[in-house]
C-alpha cells in the first residue's frame, strides 16, 4: 500500500512538472514573438479555451485513431522523459539505461509526428510528415553522438550516475558541441524554432494542416511539453543534475530545467524557420563531424585521466 501511494505521488509530481515545463515553454515562446509578459502568462489558458470551443475538422477517410492517438502520445512521451530525470538522486523510472531510454523516446516522436500527417489522409500533412522524417534523420545522428559524450565521461548510461560524475565542472562547459547538438535535437523533436519547417509555412503548416480545436490544442501542448522534457533531461546530462548551494537537489533540477526551457523557447520564437534543405546539408557535412570529434576529445580525456 505504501509503495502504491509513493508511486501515485511520484506520478502526480511528474505530471505537474511536465505541465509546468510546457506552460513555461509556451509563455517564453510568446514573449519572444513580441507579446507583453502578462499577456504571455495568460496565453496558454486563453488559447486552450479558444481551441476547446472550436469545432474539430474532419477529413475524408482519415484514420482518426492513429491521428488523434499520435497527438496524445506526444504528451505521454514528454511525461516519460520527465520520469527518467533523477530529481533528488533518484527518478520515478530509475534504470541503468536511462540515456538509452531517453534516446529511444525521442525516436518514438518520429513515428508520432509522421502519423499526424499520415492519419489525416491529407496530401499536405503527409508531405509535412515525410519532411519531418528527412530532417529528423539529419539532426538525430548528431543528437545520438551528443548523448554518447556525457555517458562516456561518466562511464555509465544511468542519468543519476552521469549527473553525480560532473562535480563542480558541468559537462556543458567542456562538451559545448555535444550540448549544442543535444539542444538542437530538442528543438527538432519538439518541432519548434529553425527545425520546424515540417509544421511551418513551407508546407502550408504541414503535419498541423488538418488539426483544429481540441486536437490542435493537444498537439501544441505536446510540442511545448517535449521542449520542456528535453530541457529537463539535459540537466543530469550536461548541467550537473541537482548540484547547487543551499537548496535541495530536486529544487535545483527544477530551476535549471525551467531556465533552460525558457531559454530554448525564447530562441525558438526569435529565430526564423529554415527550409529543410538548408538545414540538412550543414547538419550532415558540418554538424555531425563536429560532434564525432567532440566524442573523440572526451574519449582521449577519459583515457588520459586513468
Amino acid at each position: 500500500m505504501t509503495e502504491l501511494l509513493i508511486a501515485l505521488a511520484g506520478s502526480s509530481g511528474v505530471l505537474l512538472a511536465t505541465l509546468l515545463l510546457a506552460w513555461t515553454a509556451s509563455a517564453s515562446y510568446v514573449v519572444a514573438t513580441g507579446r507583453a509578459g502578462g499577456d504571455a502568462l495568460l496565453h496558454a489558458p486563453r488559447e486552450s479555451a479558444r481551441l476547446l470551443r472550436q469545432r474539430r475538422r474532419t477529413t475524408l477517410s482519415a484514420d482518426r485513431l492513429l491521428w488523434r492517438g499520435a497527438g496524445w502520445s506526444l504528451l505521454l512521451v514528454a511525461a516519460l522523459l520527465v520520469a527518467l530525470v533523477p530529481w533528488d538522486g533518484s527518478a520515478l523510472l530509475p534504470g541503468s539505461l536511462g540515456v538509452v531510454w531517453a534516446n529511444t523516446l525521442d525516436i518514438v516522436v518520429w513515428a508520432l509526428v509522421w502519423l499526424l500527417g499520415w492519419g489525416a489522409n491529407s496530401v499536405v500533412g503527409l508531405v509535412g510528415g515525410y519532411r519531418f522524417l528527412a530532417l529528423a534523420l539529419a539532426y538525430e545522428l548528431p543528437l545520438m553522438f551528443a548523448l554518447v559524450a556525457p555517458a562516456l565521461a561518466a562511464g555509465s548510461l544511468d542519468l543519476a550516475v552521469v549527473a553525480g560524475a560532473q562535480g563542480t565542472l558541468w559537462y556543458a562547459v567542456w562538451m559545448p558541441v555535444a550540448f549544442a547538438a543535444y539542444l538542437l535535437g530538442v528543438l527538432g523533436f519538439a518541432v519548434l524554432g529553425p527545425p520546424s519547417a515540417p509544421a511551418g509555412r513551407e508546407t502550408g503548416s504541414g503535419v498541423l494542416t488538418e488539426l483544429s480545436g481540441p486536437d490542435l490544442l493537444v498537439v501544441n501542448a505536446g510540442r511545448y511539453a517535449l521542449l520542456g522534457a528535453g530541457a529537463a533531461v539535459a540537466v543530469p546530462l550536461f548541467l550537473g543534475g541537482g548540484a547547487g548551494p543551499w537548496l535541495p537537489g530536486a529544487v535545483w533540477v527544477l530551476v535549471k530545467a525551467l531556465l533552460l526551457t525558457a531559454a530554448l523557447a525564447w530562441v525558438a520564437g526569435r529565430l526564423p524557420v529554415l527550409r529543410v534543405h538548408r538545414l540538412m546539408e550543414p547538419l550532415w557535412t558540418v554538424w555531425l563531424p563536429l560532434v564525432v570529434v567532440q566524442d573523440l576529445v572526451v574519449a582521449v580525456v577519459v583515457v588520459m585521466g586513468r
